[in-house]
């Protein structure tokens, strides 16, 4: 590896990847961009430790007619919870705190949460059988939940109790978050939720330090991530990639967050912006086994740990949106969806594929068994659900070995 922001590049030929496939995927991007469905994209994709494709298509920000760079800002959303969980990790591996740790023992407000379970056609509040663990915020089998992912009366109180506001510190959202019941029993249920939000406030009380210095100083800055930060600094804003001003598709448009001004919570679980070359270092060094460049950030046998699925026979909440985030064939480990079977999922990659994405369509997946991953930045959040398996199987289209 070299030292600085680049990972080396080599050849598509040499790293095991059919160069006029690897074209290919290139081309479809552009031909979205044709067909203005796609404002922008960077594609990359590295093998055995080297870059063998970082390309741009489209637009930075098409209503200003700013070309894409490759150094363009893009705001990453739940590509956040990744970086957040290993942060939790890190604090695991210092002996600071335990995933077996009930998250009361940090965060003393969820001592009294309680779980909302309906008899008779009436809801009745209890404690939980069990109280949330760190590991279930990690697995999100905490039985929190998100409002963006369906109407039911807990997602409403969510929606009125207005979690998605930024006006708050991370520990404010905390105490606000403790306020409001379970929607499942913990450790039960795999709900999609607000989970690493509440990470976000769990790191800050065990390291005493606010997420983004904790991230800055264990994460960002040994890992030369150098663009990677809750708020882009004004001599950056010219780099800031947007969507278009309307949905090409008809939908209504989705109002990107804000990174050009700080705000009072630094979501752990969306608030990041980044690069597609400094998010390559941190995906590196993953499937390094925790080291880049001389800095290690976790252990070999913490990152498998990590990226083993962690949800065993609990079940997947299917009755509502979060389950399509979770397709069949897969389960979830510390931060990330796992693959568990070859087949069975309508999307290419082998057993063992580890992968998120963020609202606004970016997306990457890392594939220890061919030793190497593939990311994706585009600003298209009405468009992600289409974006995201179309590049993924047409980075398996071009992979000859």
């Amino acid at each position: 590896m070299t030292s600085g922001r680049e990972l080396p590049f080599g050849s598509a030929k040499d790293l095991g990847f059919c160069p006029l496939r690897t074209r290919r995927l290139v081309e479809v991007l552009q031909s979205e961009v044709d067909k203005a469905r796609l404002p922008g994209a960077v594609a990359l994709i590295a093998r055995h430790g080297q870059v063998l494709l970082n390309e741009t298509v489209g637009q930075q920000d098409p209503a200003a007619g700013v070309p894409m760079a490759l150094d363009s800002i893009f705001r990453i959303y739940s590509m956040t919870k990744p970086i957040v969980s290993v942060a939790v990790m890190l604090l695991m591996e210092r002996g600071l705190l335990l995933l077996s740790d009930p998250v009361a023992r940090h965060l003393p407000e969820f001592d009294d949460v309680k779980v909302t379970t309906h008899i008779n056609g009436h809801a009745v509040q209890h404690r939980p059988k069990q109280a949330p663990t760190v590991q279930d915020l990690l697995r999100h089998t905490s039985g929190l939940t998100y409002e963006i992912l369906g109407s039911e009366p807990i997602q409403r109180q969510y929606a009125q109790a207005r979690l998605a506001s930024r006006d708050r510190t991370n520990r404010e959202f905390a105490h606000a978050l403790a306020a409001l019941p379970l929607m499942f029993e913990p450790g039960t249920v795999w709900e999609y939720s607000r989970a690493t939000d509440l990470l976000g406030a769990l790191v800050e009380a065990v390291s005493g330090q606010a997420l983004g210095a904790f991230l800055q100083d264990n994460i960002l800055g040994p890992l030369a991530m150098v663009d990677t930060s809750f708020v882009v600094p004004p001599e950056k804003h010219h780099r800031i990639a947007e969507p278009f001003e309307q949905d090409p598709d008809g939908g209504i448009a989705m109002q990107l967050i804000d990174v050009r001004q700080p705000v009072a919570m630094q979501a752990g679980g969306a608030g990041l912006a980044s690069t597609a070359s400094d998010y390559a270092r941190f995906l590196q060094c993953l499937l390094s086994g925790g080291a880049l460049d001389g800095q290690r950030i976790l252990s070999a046998a913490t990152v498998r740990y990590m990226t083993a699925d962690h949800l065993g026979d609990i079940a997947v909440h299917r009755a509502g949106r979060s389950g399509e985030l979770l397709p069949p064939g897969h389960g979830f480990g510390l931060g990330f969806a796992v693959r568990t079977q070859e087949g069975v999922a309508a999307v290419a990659g082998s057993k063992g594929l580890y992968f998120w994405g963020g609202i606004a369509g970016t997306t990457f997946f890392v594939d220890p068994a061919k030793d190497f991953f593939a990311l994706m930045m585009i600003q298209a959040p009405n468009q992600r659900d289409y974006y995201r398996p179309l590049f993924r199987n047409l980075v398996y289209a071009a992979l000859l070995e």
